[in-house]
């Protein structure tokens, strides 16, 4: 059970909550209104839309200073957790209470990965090694049937943001002594490395990075919700009063849950089959990423997930799964780790044609026959091949001229205009294909001048001790993007050699 200290400013109360055995502490009346106060400024802040200016870093910590207040006031409140690897054996004897075999796998610590999964025997590719039913899992329909039920049929914004369901239902559930789930609960971690726990100077290394704006929005996007919520709690009673959260909702918790769900979630069908919900896996959400394919599936017959092996494993081999197809931005952003051999890699690059272009109406209307916006992110991918179809396509009808878009956009084959402007061996005019590569050469060489270190500075830094956990994540990434960007510019100067007439004689 969670420990919590006690301050001489709060007032101390017996349960409130239905399912609620421990004593709960609670802040006294002029610390609520100094939060409630503090909330208030918070939600006009962070209603104001971000710039894209040099400011964001700016509003970024104007944001910040409002949150640490809060959390100063509320530092005595936040759940206290024992050490989770003190419940493990708790939690798998829990486990196998609820009808999971375990016996293919146990949890352990690796270097360089914190805690995962072991198998426990020899495994086969493709062979079973994990099933999970669906009533061990935490869903947004276990939400719905627990205390948050009323609030979530009360609020609009809980009934479509699966997501922030499953925070609360987490909160809840940890409040209460008697959750079905409490030893899942304590075995989860006590801090996160997503960018809700990056401090400002760890925020600082990915100037230059598009993920620093990503994680700058995140951390605006939850300190909103965080005050949303708080402001619900405290002037609404009849909704919040069988919420064992109601008077102990801090920020650092909300945080913790945030990130819990949006590093471990996973995505399985309904009962009926007819959509998909949002879930947390007990002991499954312990496997770490590598390369691979999916091997995880829901059996609706079976009602259970399931899990097969990657590749062949020996006893005592940590067990891997694979994530998805995601860049390091996003599983930084989400999952709060970077996986430096990630052959998905990819990184974010933001073109559009300017309003005073005077062929802005035809690009776009060639643009849009292919499917494409004239102002959007595009990609540049790790790899030998950096440039994929739809930026080629950006790029081409960019630089063309009146005459050859006018005869793109007449032409009735739709399929067969993409397919010709998206093909690397596709020549459209030497003229055109010279000004894509130079373009491309000149952007990729400003975005490698946007970073304040150089690729090889970066790469000197990693492998120095100077670096804390999250700011070793935040050089991984930017090192990570430079290697993408000064891949692509070394593409671009060999598509553009390619057009230069042959010297012979």
């Amino acid at each position: 059970m969670g420990r919590k200290n006690r301050s001489k400013k709060s007032n101390i109360q017996s349960k409130g909550a239905a399912n609620c055995t421990e004593e709960k502490q609670q802040l006294s009346k002029a610390a609520k209104r100094d939060v409630m106060d503090l909330v208030r400024v918070l939600l006009e802040k962070c209603s104001i839309p971000p710039t894209s200016s040099g400011k964001e870093f700016e509003e970024y910590l104007e944001i910040r200073e409002t949150v640490e207040q809060i959390r100063e006031i509320q530092k005595d409140l936040t759940y206290k957790s024992d050490e989770r690897a003190d419940k493990f054996s708790v939690f798998m004897d829990w486990l196998k209470s609820r009808s999971v075999d375990t016996s293919c796998v146990g949890i352990n610590k690796f270097d360089g990965f914190g805690y995962g999964l072991q198998a426990s025997k020899d495994l086969k590719e493709e062979e079973w090694f994990l099933r999970i039913p669906r009533d061990v899992m935490m869903t947004s329909d276990s939400a719905q049937k627990s205390v948050l039920g009323p609030l979530i049929n009360a609020d609009k914004i809980l009934q479509v943001m699966p997501s922030v369901v499953l925070a609360l239902h987490l909160l809840c559930e940890r409040r209460s002594e008697q959750s079905p789930w409490k030893p899942y609960l304590d075995i989860l971690p006590d801090t996160y490395n997503t960018p809700l726990y990056f401090t400002p100077d760890d925020v600082k290394l990915l100037k230059g990075s598009p993920a620093q704006s990503d994680c700058m929005n995140q951390f605006r996007n939850i300190a909103r919700q965080y005050g949303y919520f708080y402001k619900l709690f405290q002037s609404d009673p009849a909704i919040a009063a069988s919420l064992p959260i109601k008077d102990v909702f801090t920020y650092d918790d909300y945080r913790w849950a945030v990130s819990t769900v949006m590093t471990r979630q996973n995505q399985i069908p309904t009962p009926d089959g007819n959509k998909m919900t949002f879930a947390l896996i007990p002991l499954w959400d312990m496997c770490n990423h590598c390369s691979g394919i999916i091997t995880t599936s829901f059996n609706l017959e079976q009602n259970c997930s399931e899990c097969y092996a990657l590749r062949d494993y020996t006893q005592g081999d940590q067990i891997f799964i694979f994530y998805g197809a995601r860049s390091n931005a996003e599983l930084l952003v989400n999952n709060g780790f970077v996986y430096m051999e990630n052959e998905h890699d990819r990184t974010a690059v933001r073109l559009g044609i300017g309003k005073a272009d005077p062929l802005l109406d035809l690009k776009s209307k060639l643009l849009a026959r292919c499917g494409l916006e004239p102002s959007r992110t595009f990609y540049l991918h790790t790899g030998e091949y950096s440039v994929d179809s739809n930026l080629l396509i950006f790029l081409r009808v960019f630089q063309m001229d009146e005459d050859t878009l006018k005869s793109k956009c007449s032409r009735e084959n739709v399929e067969e205009v993409k397919a010709e402007l998206g093909d690397l061996n596709k020549v459209v005019s030497i003229e055109t294909e010279s000004k894509v590569w130079s373009f491309l050469e000149t952007r990729t060489g400003l975005l490698l001048r946007g970073y304040e270190t150089s690729l090889e500075d970066d790469e000197v830094l990693l492998k120095s001790d100077r670096l804390s956990g999250c700011q070793r994540l935040c050089v991984q990434l930017r090192c990570l993007e430079k290697r993408i960007f000064k891949s692509s510019l070394e593409f671009a100067s060999r598509q553009k050699q390619k057009l230069a007439p042959s010297s012979g004689t």
